[in-house]
C-alpha cells in the first residue's frame, strides 16, 4: 500500500470518527500498511487541508487525531448543529484551572487555595465532562483525587496536559526591586508561589480565553452527552487507589 492510497482510506477513517483516532489505533486498522507510512499519510493530509480555502483541519488532539472545524467558520457550524459554547462561572474557571495545573489534587487542596467551599463547583464540572474522579487519597476520610478528562483536552485544543502553558508563561516575573528587596522571590522560586496562589491569577485568564475562543460546534465528541472521557493523565503520586465513589 502506497501513500497514494493510504490518504483517502486515513481521510475516511478521521470523517467518519466521532473523537480523535490514536495513531497505535490506525496501526491496528491497517495491517497492511506500516506506523511510518501511517503518519506519511497524516502529514500529506494535514498539509493539504492547511488550504485557506478549506473549512477544516486535521488536528493532532486529546493523544489522537480529528478533522475539525476551523474556528473562523464555528460561527456557521453552530447554526446547523443548534448547540451553545460551554460558559463557565469565575468559580468555576478558577476551580478548573487548579485541577488543571496541580492534578492530582483533592478538594481540601483545591479550597486552600480558593478559600471557600468548592464542592458545588467540583460537581458541576464533572456534570460537564472537564474533571472526573481518579481515585481516593490514602488519607483520613478517604478524600477523592481529581483529575481533568480527554474532554477538557478536546474542548482547549490540547494534545496533551503538557501543552497547557507553564504558569512561567502565564506570571509575569518579579519587578526587579521586588527581588532585592525580598530575596526570596527569585524567578526559581516564582512557579512554586504561583502554584499555591492560582485563584484570581493568570492561569484563570489563560483558561478562560481559551474557552472564549472554543465553540462546540467545532468538536463534535464534546456536543454529544457522552464527552465524559478517561483522565488523561496517570497520577504517579503515592497515597492515593484507583476506583470512583461518592465523596
Amino acid at each position: 500500500m502506497n501513500h497514494f492510497e493510504i490518504k483517502p482510506i486515513l481521510e475516511s477513517l478521521f470523517f467518519v470518527s466521532d473523537s480523535p483516532i490514536r495513531l497505535e489505533t490506525l496501526v491496528e486498522i491497517l495491517p497492511e500498511s506500516n506506523k511510518e507510512t501511517i503518519i506519511e499519510g497524516i502529514r500529506q493530509i494535514q498539509a493539504e487541508y492547511e488550504n485557506p480555502s478549506k473549512g477544516i483541519e486535521l488536528t493532532e488532539i486529546a493523544g489522537g487525531y480529528q478533522f475539525r472545524t476551523k474556528p473562523d467558520w464555528a460561527g456557521w457550524v453552530g447554526r446547523l448543529k443548534k448547540v451553545r459554547a460551554i460558559k463557565l462561572s469565575q468559580a468555576a474557571l478558577e476551580t478548573l484551572a487548579i485541577v488543571a495545573y496541580r492534578q492530582p489534587v483533592i478538594r481540601p487542596a483545591v479550597e486552600e487555595i480558593r478559600g471557600v467551599d468548592s464542592g458545588s463547583v467540583l460537581h458541576t464540572l464533572m456534570e460537564k465532562g472537564l474533571i472526573k474522579m481518579m481515585g481516593r487519597k490514602d488519607l483520613p476520610g478517604r478524600p477523592i483525587v481529581y483529575g481533568t478528562t480527554k474532554a477538557f483536552l478536546e474542548l482547549f485544543g490540547l494534545n496533551t496536559l503538557s501543552d497547557l502553558p507553564s504558569l512561567k508563561e502565564i506570571e509575569p516575573p518579579p519587578a526587579p526591586e521586588a527581588i532585592l528587596e525580598n530575596p526570596s522571590s527569585s524567578p526559581s522560586s516564582l512557579g512554586d508561589s504561583v502554584a499555591t496562589s492560582l485563584r484570581g491569577s493568570e492561569a484563570t485568564e489563560a483558561i478562560s480565553q481559551r474557552i472564549d475562543n472554543s465553540e462546540i460546534a467545532t468538536l463534535p465528541s464534546v456536543a454529544r452527552n457522552d464527552i465524559k472521557g478517561d483522565a488523561t493523565q496517570s497520577l504517579g503520586e503515592e497515597g492515593w487507589s484507583e476506583g470512583e465513589g461518592e465523596e
